[in-house]
């Protein structure tokens, strides 16, 4: 398979380029908002971890249960219309919000958390099953592999940018700006062509019809080695990630990197950044057909080890290195099986592959997150206990799916073998 370079897949796929910059603006507002969140929730329970858990907990919840349905979305109608559909409701939505001054309480906190991530769990599906319509076998790696580094590099300038203006003008003025960014990705979004589904017969909308087309999907996963382990990848990172995340938050109160909102900022930032570098940096290794096979669990691994490096340090700037190597192992998890999923999905079930694949995900870090919260709320472990805790279920796992990948998965992943 001829390798197809950043640049040229930029240069010559022009469709591509107009998703990845409508994402990119849309992004890193987002980041802006997530930041907003975590620090009011902090102000509103006098910086209790079980209430600033809460935000990462009810996103990740919210996003759980309404992928299986948003990826049937995506498998029933345009891809292209629920992208733009998804920024315009988030639009709308926090400009209500912001005019009516509805962030008062930390219940309204968990309410915009939720209303917000509900037009992401529409998004995401849709542009996983979208981006194979648009770009070659050949161009797809490369173009996860951007598009994980485009979100990555969104993240560290949102949460940088952001933290920085919550700092200097206050969580409103942050707000708005996410608003605008929201309008310009969906003007973006509508100069993309179509992107299917194809070929789909009028359905019916019945419940019991939506919920079969759910369970078939299932049951098409279940079906296909190819598929069936694959989607549990991204899950098994984040029963360690969702708590790291969250953490970082708690980090970056004691580490002093500055005001509150910018130190937590710039530890987003590097976590942005690392979750780019290592998909890009890493590609050579998954392109290797012997590293194949256990790729996804080194990473996961590797991700640990270095989050068990973060418990031991001094809070200086050593952390930010580790932070950054670990989350670079994490990208190249998630670009990786993304790949695998999008390569090996017919084009009618990508959309529920997808949304499966993102509940997985955001369940297990909704999970990780309110168990780590929990945890230091009553006192049972220190911040510092937590994060080695989280290192060694992510070392534990990553062990565990290397160990039991079966000769035929290592065929499917190798044929050289």
């Amino acid at each position: 398979m001829a390798k197809v370079g950043y640049y040229q897949l930029l240069r010559s796929n022009s469709s591509f380029r107009r998703l990845f910059l409508a994402n990119e603006i849309s992004f890193i507002g987002d980041w802006f908002t997530v930041i907003a969140l975590f620090i009011l929730a902090g102000q509103a329970s006098d910086n209790s971890p079980l209430a600033i858990a809460g935000v990462l907990a009810s996103r990740s919840f919210s996003l759980a249960a309404a992928t299986p349905f948003t990826g049937m979305l995506a498998d029933r109608y345009s891809r292209k219309g629920l992208m733009i559909g998804a920024n315009l409701a988030s639009l709308i939505i926090l400009v209500f919000v912001l005019s009516l001054d509805l962030l008062g309480s930390l219940t309204s906190v968990y309410i915009l958390a939720v209303v917000m991530v509900a037009a992401r769990a529409v998004f995401d599906p849709a542009e996983y099953a979208y981006l194979p319509n648009i770009c070659s076998e050949e161009e797809l790696l490369t173009a996860n592999a951007l598009a994980s580094g485009g979100w990555s590099v969104a993240l560290g300038l949102g949460s940088a940018i952001g933290g920085l203006t919550i700092s200097i003008y206050g969580i409103e003025t942050a707000l708005w700006i996410d608003c605008a960014t929201f309008a310009l990705a969906a003007l973006g979004v509508m100069t993309l062509p179509p992107g299917g589904p194809y070929g789909n017969e009028e359905r019916s909308i019945s419940p019991f019809a939506v919920i079969g087309e759910i369970i078939d999907g299932w049951k098409y996963i279940y079906a296909n080695l190819s598929i069936r382990r694959v989607v549990f990848a991204k899950g098994m990172w984040a029963s360690g990630g969702g708590a790291q995340v969250f953490l970082l938050i708690l980090i970056g109160m004691e580490a002093g990197f500055g005001e509150v909102a910018a130190g937590v900022g710039i530890l987003f930032m590097v976590r942005g950044f690392g979750s780019g570098f290592g998909p890009l940096a890493g590609r050579p290794l998954m392109e290797n057909p012997t590293l194949r096979p256990y790729l996804l669990g080194l990473a996961v691994g590797v991700s640990g080890l270095f989050y068990i490096g973060v418990s031991y340090v001094e809070w200086s700037h050593i952390v930010l290195l580790l932070v950054f190597f670990a989350h670079a192992a994490s990208g190249l998890n998630w670009v990786l099986s993304t790949t695998f999923l999008q390569e090996r999905s017919e084009d009618e079930w990508r959309g529920r592959v997808a949304g499966t694949d993102h509940f997985v995900i955001t369940f297990m870090m909704g999970i990780s997150a309110i168990t780590a919260g929990y945890m230091m709320e009553v006192n049972l472990v220190s911040l510092r206990e937590i994060i080695a805790l989280t290192g060694i279920v992510q070392i534990t796992l990553g062990i565990i799916w290397i160990a039991i990948i079966s000769p035929a998965e290592k065929k499917l992943l190798n044929p050289a073998q």
